[in-house]
């Protein structure tokens, strides 16, 4: 299993063989280095820790910078340990998009965008009532009813009401990967990822 931090670069769209427009996303996946080495001796379970995206020193703390400089490199915005991970590596090492088979298939993991505070219609797809011909018209998009007021005389645990939305961690499995670019650190995949632009992504194959 291969793993890699990337970053969002946005969507586009590509013509296939047949001509068909296929809408596609572009990610800028690494050059990543090897941050830690975790071992079931040292750490209880085997692991590697790769580090993302330069950070400047004067925005780093003394613990980041020392960290770093035991792999040999600078301070990193962005660290993931990846478990599961096929052949041996050692601190300092980079591993580039190169490692992603440019034929194959990818999962992908990102933030996905914040909304704020939503009502249940965009939230949780309530249906509303905006075919209602009579009655009440300003109640077209309330939730309804949320429980008995006799009895239980409360509101059951995870009932769906409005909230805060988006923002969570999401994976995408199976994106077919249509293009890798080795010397732009580049990696073109079929469909959309979670996230905005410019945001982190992490690249499981």
């Amino acid at each position: 299993m291969a793993g890699l931090i990337g970053k969002k670069i946005g969507m586009t769209s590509v013509f296939s063989v047949e001509g068909k427009n296929i809408p596609c996303t572009v990610i800028e996946a690494g050059p990543c280095v090897v941050t830690q080495v975790k071992t079931v001796e040292t750490d209880g379970y085997e692991a590697i820790q790769l580090g993302y995206d330069d950070k400047k020193i004067k925005s780093s703390v003394k613990a980041e910078i020392g960290h770093a400089q035991k792999a040999g490199t600078e301070p990193k915005r962005k660290i993931v340990e990846f478990k599961e991970i096929e052949g041996e590596y050692k601190l300092g090492d980079t591993l580039t998009v190169e490692t992603i088979d440019a034929e194959g298939w990818v999962d992908i993991t990102g933030l996905s965008k914040g909304k704020g505070f939503q009502g249940v219609v965009k939230r949780h797809n309530f249906r509303g009532v905006n075919d209602a011909t009579h009655g009440q018209h300003n109640r077209l998009r309330a939730p309804g009813s949320v429980g008995a007021s006799s009895w239980p005389s409360r509101v059951f645990k995870g009932m769906r009401m409005a909230g805060r939305d988006g923002n969570n961690n999401v994976t995408i499995q199976n994106l077919k990967v249509l293009k890798v670019i080795p010397e732009s650190n580049l990696i073109v995949v079929k469909g959309s990822v979670p996230g905005a632009k410019g945001s982190y992504v992490m690249i499981y194959q």
